[in-house]
C-alpha cells in the first residue's frame, strides 16, 4: 500500500517522500492504521521490516494534528529502548519524519553528560527516547514529569527483558497516566514477553509478521566450517572479494573484537570495532563513518546488535557463533533490510556445530554450507597477506625439527 493512502499531513507525507518511502512494509500496513485509532498493539515483527516507522509515523501524525487544537510544552510520548545506539537511530527516525511538523524530539541515554539533555527537556518536548537507567535518573532529579504521558512504547521488548529491565519497566508502566495507549513491538516472542505484555497493553490489536519464519526473507544465508584459528583468513579474503561492500562482522566479545581488528589491519584492511568498551562519542563517530561509507568493515557485539540500524549493509559476517540461537536472528537481521537483499555467512568451528544446530532449530531450517576443498582451504591461508601466517607450513615444521633436536640432545 502507498502512504499517501493514509490520512497523514501534508508535512508527514512530504517527509515520507523526500525519504523515499513510497509503500509500506507488512508491519507498516498493519501497525499504522490501528496506532492512528488510539489502539493498543501488541506486535512481533523481525528486525529489519521497518518497525520504526510503522510506530513513529502514526505517532508524529496524531501528535501534530493535535498540537493545531492546543499546544503545550507536556511531554507526551515515551518510547523506551534498551540500548543507547538503539535510541539515537530512532531519534534520528523521528526527528527526519517530524520535520516542519512542529512536533519536537527529544532523547535520554546514560554514557554521555546529562546536561544537555537537561536543557532540552527543560526547553519542552512531545516524544522522548530513552533508556531506562538514564531515564529514571531523571525522573528522580525531577527533571522529567510522566504524568501527561498519553503514549507509551516499548521497542526490542524482548531484549530488554533479557537485560533485566522488567522491574524498570513495570516501574515506569505504574507511575503512568491509566488512560493512555502501549505499543509493544518485539522481534520474538515467548511466554515471559507474552505475560509481560498483557501486564501492560490491554485489548490490543496483535500483529505478527511472518512467524512461521524468524529471519527476514531477503537474506541469503551460508556456512562455511573453518577452524578458529583459520578464520581471520578466510575473513580476510571475503573483505578482499568484496571490495567495497559494506560488511559487518559480529564476535562474541570485546576482546576478540579487538584481536580480529588488529588482525585485519596487518592484512591493510580498514576496519574499526564498536562495543560496550567504548566511549559514546566514539561508538557514535564509528557508527557515522559506516553509515557514511568512510569505513566499509565494522566488527560490533551482540550487545551492539539492535543498535546498528545502517542502510544498505551487503554482509554480515558471523565470525563467531552466538551462544543463543535469537541473537543470530537480530544479527542477520542488520543486512536485508526492507526490500533490500542481503547475505549472511558464518564461520563455523568444530567447537561451534551444537551451535549451529541450535540456531538452524530455531529459525526452522538448515543453513546452506559453503564446501571448501582442501586445496582452496590452504591456499586461503597461503596467499593471506599477513606475514606471520604466509608460511604456516614452514614454522609448523621448523617447530617440529626443534622438538626432534631437543629430544636428541637430552638422549
Amino acid at each position: 500500500m502507498k502512504f499517501d493512502k493514509f490520512d497523514l499531513t501534508t508535512e508527514v507525507k512530504n517527509n515520507l517522500i523526500k525519504l523515499k518511502f513510497f509503500r509500506t512494509t507488512d508491519i507498516q500496513f498493519k501497525a499504522i492504521p490501528p496506532i492512528l485509532k488510539g489502539e493498543d498493539v501488541l506486535a512481533i515483527a523481525q528486525t529489519g521490516t521497518g518497525k520504526t516507522a510503522a510506530f513513529a509515523i502514526p505517532i508524529i501524525n496524531k501528535l501534530q494534528v493535535e498540537k493545531f487544537k492546543k499546544s503545550n510544552d507536556y511531554l507526551k510520548c515515551l518510547i523506551m529502548v534498551p540500548t543507547r545506539e538503539l535510541a539515537f537511530q530512532i531519534t534520528e527516525v523521528f526527528e527526519t519524519i517530524a520535520k516542519s511538523t512542529g512536533v519536537r524530539i527529544g532523547c535520554v541515554t546514560g554514557g554521555v553528560d546529562q546536561d544537555p539533555q537537561i536543557t532540552k527537556l527543560k526547553k519542552g518536548i512531545d516524544i522522548l527516547i530513552a533508556t531506562p537507567g538514564r531515564m529514571f535518573d531523571l525522573i528522580a532529579q525531577g527533571y522529567i514529569n510522566v504524568n501527561s504521558i498519553r503514549i507509551l512504547v516499548l521497542d526490542e521488548a524482548d531484549h530488554m527483558l533479557n537485560l533485566g529491565f522488567i522491574k524498570d519497566i513495570k516501574d515506569i508502566v505504574s507511575k503512568l497516566p491509566q488512560n493512555r495507549q502501549t505499543l509493544f513491538f518485539s522481534a520474538t516472542i515467548d511466554d515471559r514477553i507474552k505475560k509481560t505484555a498483557y501486564l501492560i497493553v490491554r485489548n490490543a490489536i496483535r500483529i505478527q509478521i511472518s512467524p512461521e519464519n524468524p529471519v527476514n526473507k531477503n537474506i541469503h544465508h551460508t556456512v562455511a566450517f573453518i577452524e578458529m584459528d583459520d578464520k581471520r583468513f578466510f575473513l580476510e579474503r571475503l573483505i578482499n572479494e568484496q571490495e567495497g561492500k559494506k560488511i559487518l562482522i559480529f564476535v562474541r566479545t570485546k576482546v576478540r573484537a579487538e584481536r580480529v581488528c588488529k588482525a585485519m589491519e596487518r592484512v591493510g584492511i580498514n576496519t574499526k570495532t564498536i562495543h560496550g568498551d567504548k566511549e559514546q562519542s566514539d561508538r557514535l563517530t564509528v557508527l557515522n563513518e559506516f553509515k557514511q561509507g568512510a569505513i566499509t568493515v565494522l566488527i560490533a557485539t551482540d550487545v551492539s546488535a539492535r543498535g546498528i540500524d545502517i542502510p544498505n549493509v551487503d554482509y554480515v559476517v558471523n565470525y563467531d557463533l552466538p551462544d543463543q540461537a535469537e541473537n543470530y536472528v537480530h544479527r542477520v537481521g542488520r543486512t536485508g533490510r526492507a526490500h533490500n537483499k542481503g547475505f549472511a555467512v558464518s564461520f563455523c568451528a568444530n567447537e561451534e556445530k551444537l551451535l549451529l544446530k541450535d540456531i538452524e532449530d530455531y529459525i526452522g531450517h538448515t543453513i546452506e554450507v559453503l564446501t571448501i576443498f582442501k586445496k582452496d582451504y590452504e591456499e586461503t591461508i597461503d596467499y593471506s597477506n599477513d606475514e606471520g601466517a604466509t608460511n604456516w607450513r614452514e614454522l609448523i615444521a621448523d617447530n617440529e625439527d626443534d622438538k626432534k633436536k631437543k629430544f636428541k640432545k637430552k638422549k
